[in-house]
């Protein structure tokens, strides 16, 4: 009787410690930290995922640019990844970019979401968003042709060439690992890029002294623009076309538009079309060269003939180093003693390098052009007339203005002279 109380009491006990084993092995596992999941981001326009990786494979899907891929693998050049519908299947690493290369171009986003539009544009074609001025910078969102643009500001940077000329070494591309699979590959030390004169003296090294007849590097524009989903980067300035109306780029003269705005309206019933209120156009031009230490060298305004029906030059400043935003107003004149004085018109304001200023040159590694001392003019349209205004007439003209250089170009027989 004993004997088979006690066997029934170990067994209890027995079945209790399991019990408790495995709730113990069940909480174990419960604190046990789950596996991060790791996503990467299409690049590329349009991309199909593959079975496997060989010369000959199957396609499971297709993606496109800004999709989400959660990673399941990875290989030499290669990315196993799952789509938002399940989808699996092998990307080439080529045309994706990672999570935290993703949150860069959110952080430019956000650092640039106050930014004032200097001027509007479209893309000229399909073209990416890059994270920084420079065709070997890291690219993300892919343009549509005739995208519309905010552009918020301008930089220049040194042409990078395949040859003898500075280039930025691209860093390989560390594909973040799902849990439990294949180790990680060590990135490869980045070699050293050329570097050039300009960064060489900012990096306080010595550099050696261009010849004086030495060619000038060749350089490119690049512009700040976000899109009309907010997605902000650097565009290549070829690839950009600022908006300016059909009717004003006649008026160019070999020169291009920086910006164009609209001042104010006047009625013309003589204009053909439904549409008879004319706008009045503010525009800044630049000539056609990229690498300049200034946003434009002109200023001007086009007023319209109600009696001729068409634009007419009502004010020009040329032969400046004027810097983006130009700011579009209402104000009065505080000089004036007319009744006229007393309106609020339309008014405009810009800033010119002052003659005094340090020489201004583009960062060698940003490209951000940033100007010293500059002047500000105030002007007013009244009626079809451009008046100045300021804070004190007298001070306007003791103002001394810095000019661009005088480009000196060959003739035919190989003499310079002063380009007119």
């Amino acid at each position: 009787m004993r004997t088979r109380r006690f066997s029934r009491s170990w067994a209890l006990r027995v079945a209790l410690a399991g019990v408790l084993g495995c709730c113990f092995v069940a909480g174990c596992a419960r604190f046990k930290p789950a596996p991060v999941d790791r996503y990467v981001y299409v690049t590329a326009k349009q991309q199909y995922l593959r079975d496997r990786v060989a010369a000959v494979s199957n396609r499971t899907a297709q993606v496109g640019n800004g999709d989400k891929l959660k990673v399941l693998d990875h290989t030499r050049h290669w990315v196993k990844v799952q789509t938002a519908k399940g989808e699996i299947g092998w990307i080439e690493e080529k045309a994706v970019v990672t999570e935290d290369q993703a949150a860069e171009f959110t952080k430019l986003q956000q650092d640039h979401n106050g930014d004032p539009t200097v001027a509007s544009g479209v893309a000229r074609d399909e073209v990416y968003m890059h994270l920084k001025p420079g065709k070997d910078s890291e690219h993300f969102y892919l343009l549509e042709e005739n995208a519309k643009l905010q552009l918020l500001r301008r930089a220049t940077l040194e042409k990078a060439t395949n040859g003898n000329g500075p280039a930025v070494a691209k860093a390989q591309r560390a594909i973040p690992q799902a849990a439990g699979t294949n180790a990680a590959k060590k990135p490869d030390a980045a070699g050293t890029p050329a570097t050039s004169v300009a960064a060489a003296i900012a990096k306080g090294k010595e550099a050696a002294t261009p010849a004086a007849d030495a060619v000038p590097p060749a350089m490119e524009d690049w512009w700040l623009a976000r899109d009309s989903a907010g997605h902000t980067g650097w565009l290549y300035a070829r690839m950009v076309d600022v908006d300016a109306p059909d009717a004003l780029t006649r008026y160019a003269e070999n020169q291009k538009f920086i910006g164009a705005y609209v001042l104010t309206t006047v009625h013309d019933d003589g204009v053909p079309g439904d549409v008879k209120d004319v706008p009045v156009y503010l525009t800044v031009l630049a000539p056609y060269k990229a690498g300049l230490p200034y946003d434009f060298d002109q200023v001007r305004v086009f007023t319209w003939s109600v009696k001729m029906h068409r634009y007419e030059t009502g004010f020009r400043d040329k032969n400046i180093e004027g810097f983006l935003p130009v700011k579009i107003t209402k104000m009065k004149d505080p000089g004036g003693k007319s009744a006229m004085a007393q309106e609020e018109l339309p008014a405009f304001t810009y800033k010119v390098l002052a003659a005094d200023s340090p020489p201004v040159a583009p960062d060698p590694v940003t490209g951000e052009v940033t100007p010293g001392k500059l002047i500000a003019k105030t002007y007013r349209l009244e009626g079809n007339t451009l008046k100045r205004i300021g804070a004190g007439q007298g001070a306007l003209t003791s103002e001394v203005e810095a000019h661009p250089a005088v480009e000196e170009k060959k003739d035919k027989k190989g003499v310079k002279g002063k380009k007119k």
